[in-house]
């Protein structure tokens, strides 16, 4: 169990803006599953569901950034996990784009490629592996969500969301797989010890100019439409 625990470049749980985190929040006072659960809630709700730089940021960066995606959402859950000593191990796939649409729109979705490099965490209590995927959207963004699509009662695409129970999605933690966008996956890379080796051998498929764009303008549109729904904004 030892490599699912070990600190790496992207899991820096030693850093001080992660450890002042731990100790504020008393989790080391927790017994084993609300530790988990508490860890899961706190990246899932107060982590905002949003796009950063790139996925290859460190833990402690999404936790100053205040948002993430599945990717950088996953990095910070495996370090809160492994400073408490709480194996864990990354997962990493490919979904379809189409469950972008809408955080992404017109000529910026159609040049987003195909697949999208996908993840989440698996995490060993009472010697089962739990999938932890539903961190991704936090509640207040999925709950209005919810809202501008009332009329869908089943499968949803879209929005950073593909689930067949949209009004009752698989979210919450209570020693069960957690999932949200599940149904997009399209290619399966296996398991990882870590981020940082996934990303050794796979990364998004975006040319140097697409990348430049995506960093410098298209996830602050996706952003901004990810806060206009957050917020109930039709502006």
């Amino acid at each position: 169990m030892q490599k699912y625990l070990n600190e790496t470049k992207l899991l820096d749980f030693s850093n001080k803006r992660i450890q002042q985190l731990i100790k504020e929040r008393n989790w080391k006072d927790l017994d084993l599953k609300e530790q988990i659960k508490a860890i899961y809630l706190f990246v899932r709700d107060e982590m905002a569901f949003g796009y950063n730089l790139h996925d290859e940021i460190p833990a402690s960066k999404v936790l100053k950034d205040g948002y993430g995606q599945c990717n950088t959402k996953s990095t910070l859950l495996m370090a809160l996990l492994r400073v408490l000593d709480i194996p864990c191990r990354f997962h990493g796939f490919t979904i379809d784009k189409a469950l972008q649409q809408g955080a992404i729109k017109g000529i910026w979705y159609k040049l987003a490629p195909q697949n999208i490099v996908h993840s989440w965490v698996e995490v060993f209590y009472k010697n089962q592996w739990f999938h932890l995927e539903g961190v991704i959207l936090d509640r207040k963004y999925l709950e209005q969500l919810q809202n501008k699509f009332s009329d869908c009662n089943k499968t949803f695409c879209g929005y950073g969301a593909f689930t067949d129970n949209f009004r009752n999605p698989e979210i919450d933690w209570q020693e069960n797989h957690t999932y949200i966008q599940k149904l997009g996956i399209n290619q399966d890379f296996g398991l990882f010890d870590n981020p940082d080796s996934f990303y050794k051998d796979h990364g998004q498929d975006l040319s140097f100019l697409k990348s430049v764009l995506f960093r410098n303008l298209i996830r602050h549109l996706m952003n901004k439409n990810v806060n206009r729904i957050r917020t109930n904004r039709t502006d």
